[in-house]
């Protein structure tokens, strides 16, 4: 087994949530490959599994970690043995390098794509998806899921592509 240790940056994809064992809390963190301008758009971001049995970083996880914040964690990297399966961080140090943009309710779901953030709200029945650019720009709102890659091509043409 390769282990590894490191500090990675990235996005937290779903709340913290408790782990197997007592006093642990597990999380899912998406890594953006650092020089993603060279590579092709279609690469995918990485997700590692993270995991922390200190209470001070556990209690963080647990009360004050939402979706979409960055963090940057530190600990031992565990490469998985087969491709399918996510890397796994045992995190022995946290620090939040910028918040969500909107606090989200556990009712709320937010999804990356690319450098645009959508939001799914489970308290609602309407179909429209807010969309906003990575940096909290309003870009509109998708009449529904499947027109949200349609309104962020909007956006990109009439911005030259910046979000």
């Amino acid at each position: 087994m390769d282990t590894k240790h490191c500090a990675l940056d990235g996005r937290v994809d779903a709340r913290p949530a408790p782990g197997p064992r007592v006093g642990t809390a597990t999380f899912d963190l998406i890594v953006r490959p650092a020089d993603i301008e060279a590579l092709p758009d279609d690469v995918p971001d990485t997700v590692v599994t993270c995991t922390s049995g200190d209470p001070r970083i556990t209690h963080e996880l647990l009360n004050g970690i939402q979706p979409g914040d960055l963090l940057r964690v530190t600990g031992t990297l565990v490469q998985p043995q087969a491709l399918s399966q996510p890397a796994r961080l045992t995190v022995d140090a946290l620090e939040v390098l910028d918040t969500a943009l909107v606090p989200v309710l556990r009712e709320m779901v937010l999804d990356w794509h690319g450098d645009y953030v959508v939001i799914f709200d489970a308290d609602t029945d309407a179909d429209a998806v807010p969309v906003f650019t990575a940096h909290g720009q309003w870009v509109g709102l998708a009449d529904n899921p499947d027109a949200i890659a349609t309104l962020i091509d909007i956006h990109e043409r009439v911005n030259g592509g910046d979000a």
